[in-house]
């Protein structure tokens, strides 16, 4: 994997760096001050992961990711809890608070490099090898919920609800919802796209399970899911409305 460092304190990439030369597998192909400059090498290079800092002069590492199109798997690294949620949100793969304790790293590290496999993964046919997005093959998944993994079928799937760091899980065979840690882009990674819609920063819903539509909510099951404004376009038109 090749990474970017990116964080005005040269002291914190060197802790960043320090951590990384002790990983393998990784090799950090640049080391930014400016977020300004680090943006034109994000789009002119190609990089598998960032590390980020956020509170930073001209531009916060939040504006950057929203900058950036194609931007790639990323871990904020900062002295600032409260922008947790933001981070939720933006679907970064971790979310470090300084100073950073070596275990977490390794944890932050494992988790960018399942994601970067399974992005990457190789289907091989008779003629042709290619790189394909994950697709899941059976009808059923696995959820880390407390101290076990529990299996879900898929669906039976109603919606899923971002909480923070925790992400909850309504399904139509239980009467509590399952709760996990992890983020939307973990989730959706393991479920089949032509089922499942994102219809808000929060909300993700199983088309199957869609009971109606309404201008700013989709009612599912018995609940009625706000549609994000930026999410409305893209919605209606999937859903053929």
């Amino acid at each position: 994997m090749k990474c970017v460092i990116i964080d005005d304190e040269p002291l914190a990439i060197d802790v960043v760096e320090s951590y990384v030369q002790q990983v393998g597998g990784i090799e950090i192909v640049a080391k930014c001050t400016n977020p300004l400059e680090a943006i034109i090498l994000l789009n002119k290079h190609q990089v598998d992961l960032v590390f980020l800092d956020i509170e930073m002069p001209n531009l916060t590492g939040i504006d950057l990711v929203k900058t950036i199109d194609n931007m790639p798997q990323f871990i904020f690294t900062t002295a600032y809890p409260e922008y947790a949620l933001d981070g939720f949100n933006l679907n970064a793969t971790d979310y470090l608070v300084k100073p950073i304790p070596f275990h977490r790293f390794l944890k932050a590290i494992s988790r960018a490099k399942e994601k970067y496999e399974l992005e990457n993964k190789v289907v091989v046919s008779p003629q042709v090898t290619e790189t394909a997005a994950p697709v899941a093959v059976n009808n059923f998944i696995f959820v880390k919920s407390e101290y076990e993994n529990i299996k879900i079928n898929i669906d039976t799937i109603i919606y899923l609800q971002g909480l923070k760091d925790y992400i909850k899980i309504y399904t139509s065979d239980t009467q509590k919802p399952i709760l996990t840690l992890s983020s939307f882009k973990d989730i959706l990674d393991k479920l089949p796209p032509s089922k499942f819609i994102r219809v808000h920063k929060s909300y993700v819903v199983s088309i199957e399970h869609i009971k109606a539509i309404q201008k700013s909510k989709i009612l599912v099951a018995d609940m009625r899911i706000p549609v994000g404004e930026t999410y409305k376009d893209t919605v209606m038109k999937r859903l053929g409305v």
